[in-house]
């Protein structure tokens, strides 16, 4: 399904992600996972940047090299950090996983992606997008074309069907989400039991939604727009004409966008950027 969505917007989005399935300090220098990252988040336990990718959880910081965390590999089509130390993940099991479901479903880190725990949905979900607001678990799964939420991360409700590549859930409205797909942007009113377009808005793939400042959404070429209105209207800002693959709006203007040749960092709200990470310098 988002495959299919993506080839419709002109641009491919590559999903994926590692874990841990054992408890380990295990950090390793390889660093082929973040030509496809599919997911960000900042660790409020370090403050550290955190990528999901096709070959693992990766730690980024400004002192040193990317790290590799944990030393069993899996591939993570939904990452997000849900808390200190706490991420949650999906996606497909790894070479050495032998005898595990081709989907993950929902699995949890609590020790900083050293770890990971298979909590709900195995072999039933691929959540292709995460987020985890207001108490609840809201997934994307690409199986069924559905959204899906959860309050205790086990048992969950099947929402409406909608072909999306992203969503985003608003800070301050449990019930209202936003979606990307081929058609333009929907909305939900009623926690994703139902979506309607919003109107004219840039074909937007990827989008964020932090606590404080504006919605960030990255089009197929890498142009980043940004909303004061919870999307009802957008401003372009930085042009950075790159295939995107994950973006972050971390809060107090802090964004990350992951494209075909690194991760970019803004300061303010996407207007202008500078390079965090290039995928040349591994």
């Amino acid at each position: 399904m988002r495959s299919t969505l993506i080839a419709l917007l002109g641009v491919t989005v590559l999903l994926a992600g590692a874990c841990s399935s054992s408890d380990t300090s295990s950090i390793q220098r390889d660093t082929r996972g973040l030509a496809h990252i599919h997911g960000l988040g900042v660790n409020p336990a370090d403050g550290a940047l955190y990528a999901g990718t096709h070959y693992g959880v990766y730690r980024l910081a400004n002192e040193g090299d990317p790290e590799l965390v944990g030393d069993i590999v899996r591939d993570f089509m939904g990452f997000t950090v849900a808390g200190p130390e706490n991420f949650l993940g999906s996606g497909h099991p790894g070479e050495t996983d032998r005898g595990a479901p081709p989907h993950l479903g929902l699995i949890e880190s609590t020790n900083g992606g050293q770890s990971w725990t298979s909590v709900s949905m195995a072999g039933e979900a691929d959540f292709h997008s995460l987020e985890y607001r207001h108490g609840l678990v809201y997934g994307l799964n690409s199986g069924t074309q559905t959204v899906m939420v959860s309050a205790d991360k086990r048992s969950w409700d099947q929402r409406a069907a909608i072909s999306a590549v992203d969503i985003a859930v608003s800070p301050q409205n449990a019930n209202e989400i936003l979606a990307t797909t081929a058609d333009g942007l929907a909305r939900s009113l009623d926690q994703a039991r139902t979506f309607a377009p919003v109107g004219a808005q840039p074909q937007l793939v990827l989008l964020s939604w932090p606590d404080d400042g504006p919605l960030i959404g990255v089009d197929s070429i890498g142009t980043v727009y940004a909303s004061e209105d919870s999307g009802a209207t957008w401003q372009a800002r930085r042009a950075l004409g790159e295939q995107t693959q994950a973006v972050l709006a971390a809060g107090r203007g802090l964004v990350f966008v992951a494209t075909e040749k690194g991760i970019h960092r803004s300061t303010d709200n996407g207007t202008t950027f500078e390079a965090f990470y290039a995928f040349d310098a591994q």
